[in-house]
């Protein structure tokens, strides 16, 4: 497991990176997105790795890694959203974010550590393509749960889902990078 935990910060690392570099750019204009535009994006991330694995022919020249690094950082965003609500104008300077997204980056991983414990690191015998079906279902459960007005009777909430889908897209950036 200590091969995994250096592995998910490796990857961790180069989301973070573009999220702080996003945040110098744009600062946080994306604080004003409701979680269910949020979802969406997400969902447009994982619907067009999805075309990637099935299409033969890609038209823009970007891939899977960069897409999967985007379902982190918008899951960070929700993450984010849910903790401090939604705003009608940018709040939060880039230290402020970034102290976030470690908080919610650090739960995360915990959250895989042990889970991963308990699954006896299941996810490396598993397909890229199995882990871009996981994150678009979890993606419809946070759909209707929304639907729902975020409210589920067994089930587990939109944050977990959000932190699935981060796990999820860091396993599969680990594959890709290992291919």
């Amino acid at each position: 497991m200590a091969k995994t935990s250096k592995q998910y910060s490796e990857q961790v690392e180069k989301c973070r990176e573009l999220f702080i570099n996003k945040m110098h750019d744009y600062g946080s204009a994306w604080r004003i997105l409701r979680l269910p535009s949020l979802t969406d994006q997400i969902f447009i991330k994982a619907q067009r790795i999805r075309g990637l694995q099935e299409n033969k022919e890609q038209k823009i020249a970007e891939g899977q890694t960069s897409e999967f690094i985007g379902i982190v950082n918008y899951s960070i965003m929700a993450l984010i959203q849910l903790e401090k609500g939604v705003v009608e104008q940018p709040d939060l300077l880039v230290d402020e974010a970034v102290e976030l997204y470690d908080k919610h980056i650090a739960q995360t991983k915990q959250l895989m550590m042990d889970k991963n414990h308990d699954y006896g690191e299941a996810w490396r015998d598993m397909r890229v393509s199995s882990l871009t079906d996981l994150i678009l279902q979890k993606l419809l459960r946070v759909k209707q749960i929304e639907n729902n007005s975020g409210k589920t009777l067994v089930s587990e909430g939109i944050d977990a889902n959000y932190q699935d889908m981060i796990n999820y897209a860091i396993f599969a950036l680990i594959h890709l990078n290992e291919n």
